[in-house]
């Protein structure tokens, strides 16, 4: 620039005027010195490299963010080599234990889940006091094992040794949410945002999106995770709050919508197999069938989650292929029980696979006890349910009662829910009851399940008008 500089003022100095030839060769001159000095190493300092793969997994894991697969697998080898050699480091502990719940989480390997609880009891071993990020981490373990109670009682420790370390907050919400304390669920997130020690915000717009939700109010939980979309500081952490935006689209009966979002996700991040799972669901909804089979499968291949085994098989039973059907259930009940060694509870989703795919009375059996264990909604759907297939309607409708009254502690604004109801009270010929709730599984998303929807509206066809 500075050579261009001087030969302009070379040519203009006179327009229409030669310059002495003398001067003419000095500013040439220096125009060449000039040239020679801006190749010599400048004093300002050149800009960082970019994090390699570990640094980014580091980053992410302290900050309660997402990370991409292959990173976290680096920053686990290389935390792994720390504390070989560093026995006694406690964060770094609390960091590796954090990376295998994540790795686990993302791969749904549960294998991860016994070298987390090792890496993190060395952890609280060696730092038992001042080590919020080991509590924290044990909390986020016992959240993935769906161990609510034990995740309440590491989060509480956690929110004490660090009240004002946000990192605190996030697994303490999902136990609380687990164990259906939705009281406790609003009084943490109400401390979360109060914080302002620096949280990130797309993680805490996040959090709240997940309340929000949970309290039926949809648009507010839409506009929080749209601001954290839009914050989000890496393409791992935007396809995560892509993906849950994709699930509150479903959940909203906006399929179309739904698939955006689930398809932006696997854009940015082609590892997150619940981002293909969800392009499944929606695309069993918009009767791209054959699609939909195709997403299920590259999900499993990347994410073998017994859930979507679970959906796969369902909509194999819908498309009239009983034999496929049944090998997902094999798939599933088999992943159930490695899980189960890893100290994964499963009993929720075997007892809801027993009560539509198997033996119903077992499915109250392990439903009951499961409540007794950790009372969440979820646990109370499925229970009612349950009941029903086992042909207990009257002791079923008290627990559909618990999911879909507020009086009766029930929250979430759920299709699944009303739907359930509306089919046990049909069971009682409670027919208003039923015919009220049955359109409002279908108001509130009208292809919640590739079985279930079609036969609520069978439902309401029996029922006839009012």
């Amino acid at each position: 620039m500075e050579m261009e500089r001087v030969r302009a003022r070379v040519r203009g100095h006179v327009r229409g005027q030669v310059l002495p030839r003398p001067l003419t060769a000095a500013l040439a001159g220096c125009a060449v010195l000039g040239g020679a000095l801006m190749l010599l190493p400048s004093d300002r300092p050149a800009p960082a490299p970019a994090p390699g793969p570990a640094a980014r997994a580091e980053l992410a894991v302290t900050a309660g963010a997402p990370a991409v697969l292959s990173d976290l697998t680096a920053f686990i080898g290389d935390r792994e080599a720390f504390v070989r050699a560093h026995a006694r480091d406690g964060p770094a502990w609390a960091q590796l234990g954090s990376a295998y719940v994540e790795r686990g989480l993302r791969a749904a390997d549960t294998a991860d889940f016994p070298r987390a609880q090792r890496a993190l009891r060395t952890s609280l071993r060696v730092r038992p006091a001042d080590n919020a990020e080991g509590f924290g981490a044990m909390a986020a373990l016992a959240n993935a094992r769906r161990d609510f109670p034990a995740a309440r009682k590491w989060g509480e420790a956690a929110v004490r040794q660090a009240p004002k370390r946000w990192t605190s907050y996030p697994a303490l919400l999902d136990a609380y949410t687990g164990l259906g304390d939705y009281k406790a669920v609003r009084r943490t997130l109400e401390r979360l945002q109060g914080l302002r020690s620096g949280a990130p915000v797309p993680a805490v717009s996040a959090r709240a999106a997940g309340v929000y939700r949970d309290e039926g109010r949809r648009e507010d939980a839409q506009a929080a995770l749209a601001d954290a979309t839009a914050r989000a500081a890496t393409p791992a952490e935007e396809a995560e709050w892509q993906c849950r935006a994709g699930e509150l689209a479903w959940e909203r009966g906006e399929p179309a919508d739904a698939l955006r979002h689930f398809t932006t996700a696997r854009r940015l991040d082609p590892g997150l197999g619940s981002a293909r799972a969800g392009e499944g669901r929606a695309l069993a909804a918009l009767g791209r069938e054959a699609e939909a089979l195709d997403a299920y499968r590259a999900a499993l291949a990347r994410q073998p989650s017994p859930q979507h085994s679970l959906e796969l098989g369902e909509l194999y039973d819908f498309l009239g292929r009983p034999a496929e059907a049944q090998t997902q259930y094999a798939v599933l009940r088999a992943r159930v029980a490695r899980e189960q060694v890893d100290g994964v509870d499963g009993e929720l989703l075997l007892g809801r696979f027993e009560a539509d795919h198997g033996d119903a009375g077992s499915a109250v059996r392990r439903l009951t006890a499961e409540w007794a264990r950790q009372p969440g909604l979820e646990v109370a759907d499925a229970l009612g349910w349950a009941l029903h297939r086992a042909g207990k309607d009257a002791e079923a409708l008290g627990w559909a009662k618990r999911t879909t009254d507020k009086e009766h502690g029930g929250e979430v604004r759920s299709a699944l829910y009303a739907y359930h109801r509306g089919v046990i009270e049909q069971g009682l010929g409670l027919t208003g009851p039923a015919r009220r709730h049955l359109a409002e599984a279908l108001r509130i998303n009208p292809y919640f399940s590739p079985a279930g929807a079609p036969a609520a509206k069978a439902a309401l066809s029996e029922l006839g008008e009012p």
